[in-house]
């Protein structure tokens, strides 16, 4: 029974994606919701400009849909898949409102740092208010070992923190054709199998969802891409991989099975870093990605490395909580 709603899972997420994208690409394209790309960005980038984005709401509404549906259908239906579908759609709602902006309203920048600072706050504490009405661990353990430490008050600070930081690592990673669809599927796969292992079957369903949405959404977002995901869809990822996390209990593994966008993130800091005090950069350009691709990378080249560098620390994640 369990084993038949994780396949329908996956199965049904990209089905609804693969075939609505179609119908949705030329919407967005007839609506002129083309990507606007950034003057600093590699020269290479500049012939991207107008393809279709704000795709990832094909992600969100397949994943959210068939989570809904499948959990209903087996009596799986719980707080914690309430709580995924709140964090996913707060944060694609307010990728969203970014994505609008920069499309629509034309300022490429979207909502400013302070706006999508405190939205991602905002929904952070909402989550905490839920999180603790329901009484939920507050625990933290290191992987591989049986230490645990109860945070009390300060895993609000925890959640705080991974939630604004997880988005927009995330975020931030989204920078290549089928880069976060193929590095977040890994990801998100790894977390069901650890959630499966748990009898978390309610949070593998829903990672698996997330799975099947991406996975057909890397079929029109892979090289050259038609679509792109848009803020709508990475902080929407970001957001829910910190949430299955935090519901799994395991938030430290995450920089481990997230070590990609950990890696992309810890460049941005370095570079900006050694800019400001040295007036050096460190990398030819951030995030990492960029990086590769102006020393003379191929775009599908830096992707597929990117995907098996993923792929390795989500082995290595599953290996050291399953089997350690």
């Amino acid at each position: 029974m369990i084993e038949q709603a994780i396949l329908i899972s996956i199965i049904v997420a990209f089905a609804i994606t693969t075939i609505s994208s179609p119908f949705f690409i030329p919407f967005l394209r007839k609506l002129k919701f083309g990507q606007s790309i950034r003057e600093e960005g590699p020269a290479s980038h500049q012939k991207k400009s107008g393809t279709p984005t704000m795709g990832g709401i094909m992600i969100v509404l397949a994943a959210i849909v068939t989570t809904v549906i499948v959990a209903l259908i087996y009596e799986l239906f719980s707080i914690e898949i309430a709580l995924l579908l709140f964090v996913t759609l707060g944060y694609g709602l307010l990728g969203f409102l970014d994505d609008y902006i920069k499309v629509v309203l034309k300022r490429n920048l979207g909502l400013t740092s302070k706006q999508k600072l405190i939205g991602q706050i905002v929904i952070a504490l909402i989550f905490y208010f839920v999180f603790q009405m329901f009484q939920f661990s507050t625990e933290i353990t290191i992987p591989g070992t049986n230490f645990e430490l109860n945070l009390g008050w300060a895993y609000a600070l925890l959640i705080i923190f991974m939630l604004v930081g997880g988005s927009n690592a995330v975020n931030l990673t989204d920078g290549l054709d089928g880069l976060l669809a193929g590095t977040a599927a890994i990801a998100f796969g790894a977390y069901a199998i650890l959630a499966w292992n748990q009898s978390q079957y309610d949070v593998a369903i829903f990672s698996l969802a997330v799975v099947g949405a991406v996975l057909g959404f890397l079929v029109f977002n892979a090289h050259p891409a038609k679509v792109f995901m848009g803020d709508t869809g990475s902080l929407a990822l970001g957001g829910a991989i910190v949430t299955v996390a935090i519901l799994t209990k395991l938030e430290i593994l995450l920089i481990i099975i997230g070590g990609v966008f950990v890696i992309e993130t810890l460049s941005v800091i370095m570079q900006v870093i050694s800019f400001k005090t040295t007036g050096k950069r460190i990398f030819r350009m951030s995030p990492l990605h960029h990086h590769y691709e102006l020393i003379g990378w191929s775009e599908w080249r830096v992707v597929v490395t990117f995907w098996s560098v993923g792929l390795l620390f989500a082995i290595l994640a599953i290996y050291i909580e399953v089997w350690l």
